[in-house]
């Protein structure tokens, strides 16, 4: 009995130890985040225990682990007729509205989703519960994209991927086949999918072969950048549900087929140091102390180091690659850009990622909404559904769903 009293106690105590995080009080649920977090790192643990003793990729497992249960088939009702289909080899969900006048052309979404580049999917019940949201209250046919996920494939394939798929998608015939408006198409993505978006939305504003442009972008909680992992949201943030910095940065490193021993360079930004030369011309175009309102710099100081480890840039060259980090792009660049709409939340270490590529594309002329949610957490939106419902995540998704609705 005193054994299995014992046993229950430190079960307990464990149970609390691994739970408990401390968190602002700001911050939208805390203790309903505390519980979705511990979840999120369980699956983390278990995946690296596959990986250690050799059964499969880290990220394999945890991909398994968190879709195994939430992968949808394709099913229709009455107002929405949902399809898989494949776009120039790149698999998407089409989610297509069927309200009357079904004679009149449509508007459309181009979603990309979120998960480092490596977890997630179109078929994920979170983002076909989205996609659908989006396509019923915007009256909109939405193209999901299921790029391929590392570690299958590393940059830039899924950038390739992105870009074909929308470009084909573009295509007048295939516009035509949609009942798609070619003057009303946005392109938006969360996290990760922010990214692509951002990439893929710089790529066709220049290329010249591209007839059909886009109208708008949003991005939501957007990574766009790595060459600074100590901007004050990094800073702050460092240890934030549900995306830490050193998990941020390991999905970076395994974006770029990087080995994980650099990432302690990265952490104190020896990758970007004085000495190294290429990173010189870039450092302008991300200084936050510029870029950044008061608000977000706070008290934190910039980390800039005199002498870093300026070979990591020889083994990972695509460190400094616009089509990684799109918040570095040249003003030509972005100022070809369509109008904007970019989401930020405080608790998140990609807050100022946002907050610095909106403040650049207004000094580029473009129109630019930025909304900043000061209760929010790096991927709320999609928790705005049962069994992971957030009332910041229904806020959110409310507010950028009534944006595409007034602007598109």
């Amino acid at each position: 009995m005193r054994v299995a009293s014992a046993l229950l106690t430190a079960l307990t105590a464990f149970s609390a130890y691994y739970v408990y995080t401390p968190l602002p009080s700001t911050v939208s649920e805390p203790w309903k985040l505390m519980l979705l977090d511990a979840t999120f790192r369980c699956a983390q643990d278990l995946s690296n225990l596959a990986h250690y003793i050799g059964f499969s990729h880290h990220l394999r497992v945890l991909n398994f682990i968190s879709g195994y249960f939430d992968k949808l088939d394709p099913f229709s009702s009455g107002h929405l007729k949902v399809t898989d289909t494949v776009f120039d080899g790149v698999e998407v969900r089409i989610f297509e509205p069927m309200k009357e006048p079904y004679e009149t052309l449509k508007r459309s979404i181009i979603y990309i989703h979120g998960g480092g580049w490596a977890l997630g999917g179109a078929r994920m019940r979170s983002y076909d519960s989205l996609c659908r949201k989006i396509s019923e209250d915007v009256n909109a046919v939405v193209v999901s994209i299921e790029y391929r996920l590392v570690p299958d494939v590393h940059f830039p394939t899924p950038v390739y991927d992105v870009l074909s798929a929308s470009k084909y998608f573009m295509r007048p015939e295939v516009l035509e086949k949609y009942s798609v408006d070619p003057d009303r198409i946005a392109i938006s993505g969360d996290s990760a999918g922010g990214n692509l978006a951002a990439v893929v939305c710089q790529q066709l504003a220049e290329d010249p072969n591209v007839t059909t442009k886009v109208k708008l972008q949003a991005l939501i909680y957007p990574v766009l950048q790595l060459l600074d992992f100590n901007t004050p949201s990094y800073q702050q943030n460092t240890d934030m549900p549900i995306l830490s910095r050193f998990v941020m940065i390991k999905f970076w490193l395994d974006y770029l087929n990087g080995s994980h021993a650099y990432a302690h360079a990265l952490l104190v930004n020896n990758h970007t140091s004085l000495d190294v030369r290429e990173a010189g011309s870039l450092r302008e175009r991300l200084n936050w102390n510029s870029l950044l309102p008061l608000a977000f710099k706070k008290d934190y100081k910039p980390v800039l180091q005199s002498t870093g480890t300026p070979n990591i840039i020889q083994a990972i060259p695509a460190l400094l690659d616009i089509r990684a980090s799109p918040l570095i792009a040249q003003k030509e660049t972005l100022q070809l850009l369509p109008k904007t709409y970019i989401l930020t939340c405080e608790h998140d270490v990609l807050r100022d990622d946002g907050s610095m590529y909106a403040r650049r594309l207004q000094e580029a002329g473009i129109d630019v909404t930025h909304d900043h949610y000061e209760d929010g957490f790096h991927g709320c939106m999609i928790f705005a559904t049962w069994p992971t419902y957030f009332s910041i995540g229904a806020r959110t998704r409310d507010a950028y769903i009534k944006w595409l609705n007034e602007n598109l």
